[in-house]
């Protein structure tokens, strides 16, 4: 009788799993080397049974109620998607599944089921997507955030990080957050947002795709959240109808999200529907496309101390197709861009606008700098950077199990152990 590989068991509460790229890479990793995997997370496609693209990771979605904005309907979110988690989870566990478990953020309210599952004796790994007390003071719409609420967030957010067995850290700033919040180094691994070389259809940077190209065609991708400023890449669009009309050039904006019927009303305002386009939703193939047509990219994201210390998964994809990418000078967009993006200084409409129209007309600059996008992109970026430090992990917390398994555990260096954790093996 062949033996059961190791079972890891991820839990999503903001997105269904067919469209959280970093988890589906994440499933895919885990699936080539050894694992199987479930994904409890919000119903989305509900004829999927299995994550697309994987050989069998199971899906096992929740119902969603959405019920507003403000803090109360929230609450009532982080507490429905607590109790539709618990109670699948718990038929995980009883299943003979769920030898360990993932868990993703927002939100940081599931340390109790990391009590119940270490307790055990089954690993807890925090995948830390978000810093959730800078979003909700990014969201705040008066400044004032309740402090109150902030306080309790930051509780929570260490108690998430305290209660876990690793984490995979996004970045070195949330990696310093984990540090400062008292866990230790080793048992922080960074671990990057971004995809892998193999979901791109390459072009070259000389590729004729790429120069010369008009109209010019300037790309947000991504979520459209309050947070995300995405107004503020409407508005250089409209700036950039006063510094070169509107003949040679288009902005597509490709996401969706709260803020979209704003935006789209905003459009409509300004005048703006000839020269900017919403595409909805895009999935991989569609990014990819619309990628390979751009000539520049815009990260609209504001200075706010989460996006300082935040990577832009946005930024990432616009690297891996060779994109040359505007943005504010955050510490994270420089250590994810480093000379590969134009930096403004504080994001207003009028220095996007400029700094996109500058690489416009200047194709020697944009071709440098697509050529060292691509290059940063395979050499730091890419998923398959990420996934020897993120399988390692796996393979110490879960080594007993995949040699019962049958399944080979290479040695850390095989790995490319970086920062792996130095927790005890179950």
């Amino acid at each position: 009788m062949q033996k059961k590989r190791p079972q890891v068991t991820i839990l999503i509460a903001n997105l269904p799993a067919e469209r959280d790229r970093r988890v589906i890479r994440e499933c895919l990793s885990l699936e080539r080397n050894g694992y199987d995997v479930t994904v409890i997370a919000p119903r989305g496609d509900r004829a999927l049974k299995t994550l697309p693209g994987s050989r069998n990771t199971r899906l096992k979605p929740y119902p969603v109620y959405v019920l507003g904005a403000g803090v109360l309907s929230f609450a009532f979110e982080f507490v429905w998607s607590f109790l539709c988690i618990a109670v699948r989870l718990a038929g995980e566990v009883l299943s003979g599944r769920a030898h360990a478990v993932q868990v993703c953020n927002p939100p940081d309210v599931y340390w109790p089921l990391a009590l119940v599952i270490r307790a055990l004796g089954r690993p807890w790994v925090f995948d830390h997507h978000d810093l959730c007390p800078e979003i909700y003071v990014t969201r705040a719409g008066d400044g004032r955030p309740n402090p109150v609420v902030f306080k309790t967030l930051v509780a929570f957010e260490w108690l998430t990080l305290r209660t876990a067995s690793a984490v995979f850290a996004t970045n070195e700033s949330y990696r310093e957050n984990a540090l400062a919040r008292g866990v230790k180094a080793g048992k922080v691994t960074v671990v990057r947002n971004g995809p892998a070389a193999s979901e791109i259809a390459t072009t070259g940077a000389d590729d004729p795709i790429h120069t010369g190209r008009t109209p010019h065609h300037l790309v947000y991708l991504g979520v459209l959240g309050p947070q995300d400023n995405v107004e503020g890449a409407v508005l250089a669009a409209d700036e950039l109808t006063r510094l070169r009309g509107r003949a040679d050039w288009r902005l597509t904006v490709a996401g969706d999200g709260e803020s979209l019927p704003g935006l789209q009303k905003l459009v409509s305002e300004r005048g703006l529907g000839d020269v900017v386009e919403f595409t909805g939703w895009l999935d991989a193939e569609g990014v990819d496309k619309l990628l390979r047509e751009a000539t520049v990219a815009i990260q609209p994201d504001l200075p706010t101390k989460m996006n300082q210390l935040s990577t832009m998964a946005k930024t990432v994809e616009y690297l891996g197709r060779g994109v040359p990418v505007v943005a504010v000078d955050l510490i994270e967009t420089r250590r994810t861009a480093g000379d590969t993006a134009a930096y403004v200084p504080t994001g207003t409409p009028e220095e996007f606008a400029a700094a996109v129209t500058e690489l416009f007309d200047d194709p020697e600059r944009s071709a440098r700098m697509r050529k060292e996008g691509l290059a940063r992109f395979d050499e730091l970026l890419a998923w398959e950077r990420q996934e020897g430090p993120y399988i390692t992990v796996w393979d110490r917390l879960l080594a007993k199990r995949k040699l019962r398994a049958g399944v080979a555990v290479p040695k850390p260096r095989e790995a490319q152990l970086e920062n792996a954790p130095l927790e005890k093996a179950e």
